[in-house]
């Protein structure tokens, strides 16, 4: 454990590190004694804990730290389930000195635990300064979602369109049957294309839409099998460019660099 003697002058920079959340709460400078615990109408504490969790074995005025010059004492203020120092259980009403790297436990079990450092010293640990820029961009691009351009969207609407007039232009029912079903499959291909509509709405219209061209116009009997298989695969095709703008993996530059390979 490191002295406070060599902290007298940067009592700003001395915090406790919630262990479990990894949350910092800085000792406020202009007090000499800080209250540990949660709040209720008659007690407001400098350190609130309630939003941690398991605060429910915090009592409301749990624990207190007293600065005596450079010197900080822990005391525990009767609570219910105790204040440990080092898993050493303190004495209601007797201080303790706390040093540099201390845990303090509020309530046996370790669910709430804290340490009491630097926060200059951590915040140097969690991560060095130099490496911020480097590392900053690399997240950004990691989390950055899949966003499909205006082209690949205009590319896949038009592929979708195409698959499902190739496939009603093909089928031999009457035309009464046809409209119906081509009805509704365009109408699940408008409300896919809104973003304030709940989709599943768009994929029901459509499967609705197959499901009379299929027990009105017996498709079975009137559809070859590879033009079915052709559409199917083309229509995946426009709905991937048009949702995520890509195609296993290859955006819509990569597909035109193959493709003039």
């Amino acid at each position: 454990m490191q002295n406070l003697n060599q902290f007298n002058t940067t009592r700003l920079s001395l915090e406790l590190l919630h262990v479990q959340t990894n949350t910092a709460f800085e000792l406020p400078p202009s007090l000499t004694v800080i209250r540990i615990g949660k709040p209720n109408e008659q007690n407001s504490p400098d350190i609130d804990v309630s939003e941690l969790p398991d605060a429910e074995i915090v009592s409301r005025i749990h624990a207190q730290i007293v600065v005596d010059g450079s010197n900080y004492l822990i005391e525990d203020l009767g609570s219910s389930n105790g204040t440990f120092l080092n898993d050493i259980k303190l004495e209601p009403g007797i201080a303790s000195q706390i040093n540099l790297g201390d845990r303090i436990n509020l309530g046996q079990g370790h669910n709430v635990t804290f340490i009491f450092h630097n926060k200059l010293e951590h915040s140097q640990n969690l991560l060095p300064t130099a490496n911020i820029t480097e590392i900053a961009p690399q997240i950004v691009e990691q989390n950055r979602p899949n966003v499909a351009s205006k082209t690949t969207k205009l590319v896949g609407l038009t592929l979708i369109v195409a698959s499902i007039v190739i496939l009603t232009a093909n089928i031999r029912i009457g035309v009464f049957f046809r409209i119906p079903g081509v009805i509704l499959c365009v109408a699940g291909i408008f409300v896919l294309c809104q973003q304030r509509i709940n989709r599943n709405l768009g994929w029901v219209l459509i499967a609705l839409g197959i499901a009379v061209m299929i027990f009105t116009g017996n498709i079975f009997a009137s559809v070859n099998l590879l033009l079915l298989l052709a559409t199917s695969a083309l229509f995946v095709v426009g709905y991937l460019l048009f949702t995520t703008g890509k195609i296993l993996g290859h955006d819509w530059r990569s597909l035109q660099q193959l493709i003039n390979k």
